[in-house]
């Protein structure tokens, strides 16, 4: 009896440790659930990860949480409503980046062959702002079918050790179970910019891993994978970066046949007169980017919203804005100014205000020059500055 005894209570002890185990197994895994960094985004990115797969025709493919987190960015190329039509003008680079680019990724049988040909690793585009180089990207993508992924510099950062390296080979090994995909970094000379001493450590890492991990892709020839940048600050970027960047494209100021092109897609599907002089209104945008025409149209079609409500005003009434015009264009031109001519004043008004008001004036900085070195070899000299002149 005392043996039977004996042995329910040892039954009960252990399924009493048993049971505490579990209790703290359960309480720990909540615990660490609670202090993952990545939680939330996470989360999010597991609620989305069956839609993602659905809406990117691409099977529900294995991932990590790093993974889903960076998958929350991945664009499906049929919801990008940029084609190279929506493009005017650079003709010429839109038929290069046809051949370098899209046909690899769209066709790889025939690039299959040998190791001179295949889908590039990298290509930059680079230029002034406004020129349409984050169009050329999203057209890019949507030409070559790829899973476009827009990679965001704050969803790499993370506070805890080690883990914006993992977001980072989280980029790679996602575009890579996603193939073809598109790795996009827009304004790219902030992220991989040249390498300094003053630079945080975390920055260092990330940047380090970035490139090993770009140039492990290349020993996958038949990888399609391709990283595409944009920058309007090409000098600036890091001399590795620029090697693993071996296609580059310069999307420049449009001429004025480019700008009438721009203006002919801008007012496309829009409600115009018919007789609008494109190549006179795109001579009198001379120094326009692409972002400046698209402005200038939207300004101008505010006028006819104007003239209705006036007309309200003076006790007519009509169903709807009359088409734009041609006098529309012109006015906004003769009182706008370019962004660059917008923004060098407003610089230099600055100046002014903060008491510089011959700021960029060449012989004022010559004179203060002249002065400054007057009286620094005064100072060395420990004379006074208007001795410094006599023999």
């Amino acid at each position: 009896m005392k043996s039977n005894s004996t042995e329910m209570k040892f039954v009960q002890d252990l399924i009493l440790y048993a049971a505490s185990a579990a209790l703290s197994c359960l309480v720990l895994f909540t615990g660490l659930r609670l202090l993952d960094p990545n939680r939330e985004a996470s989360k999010k990115a597991l609620e989305h990860k069956k839609e993602i797969s659905k809406r990117l025709g691409r099977p529900l493919i294995q991932t990590n949480p790093y993974e889903d987190v960076i998958a929350c960015d991945v664009i499906n190329p049929n919801h990008i409503d940029v084609e190279f039509d929506s493009i005017g003008g650079l003709e010429a680079i839109k038929e290069a980046l046809f051949e370098l680019v899209i046909l690899p990724l769209r066709r790889p049988e025939l690039f299959a062959r040998g190791k001179l040909l295949g889908p590039q690793k990298g290509v930059l585009l680079y230029g002034p702002p406004g020129t349409g180089k984050t169009m050329l990207a999203k057209a890019i993508a949507k030409e070559s079918g790829a899973v476009f992924i827009n990679v965001k510099i704050s969803n790499l950062m993370s506070k805890w050790f080690g883990d914006a390296q993992k977001l980072v080979a989280a980029v790679f090994s996602l575009a890579y179970k996603l193939q073809p995909a598109i790795i996009f970094i827009d304004e790219v000379d902030s992220f991989l910019g040249q390498r300094k001493t003053t630079d945080h450590e975390a920055l260092t890492n990330m940047k380090t891993e970035f490139m090993a991990l770009w140039d492990g892709f290349t020993t996958d020839h038949n990888a399609r994978v391709m990283v595409l940048a944009a920058t309007n600050r090409p000098s600036e970027l890091d001399e590795a970066i620029l090697r693993r960047l071996p296609q580059a494209f310069e999307i420049g100021m449009p001429d004025r046949r480019e700008r009438a092109e721009i203006l002919k897609v801008i007012l496309k599907g829009e409600k115009v007169e018919d007789n609008i002089d494109f190549d006179r209104i795109a001579g009198l945008c001379d120094g326009y980017t692409g972002s400046d025409l698209l402005e200038l149209c939207k300004k101008a079609a505010y006028f006819p919203i104007r003239d209705l409500l006036d007309a309200e005003k003076g006790g007519s009434s009509s169903l709807e804005p009359r088409p734009l015009s041609q006098s529309d264009l012109e006015r906004v031109i003769s009182t706008t100014t370019k962004t660059k001519v917008a923004a060098t004043e407003y610089t230099r008004f600055n100046c002014q205000s903060s008491g510089w008001s011959r700021h960029g004036d060449p012989d004022y900085v010559q004179v203060a020059i002249s002065e400054l070195s007057k009286l620094v070899t005064s100072q060395i000299l420990n004379i006074q500055p208007d001795d410094a002149e006599d023999p």
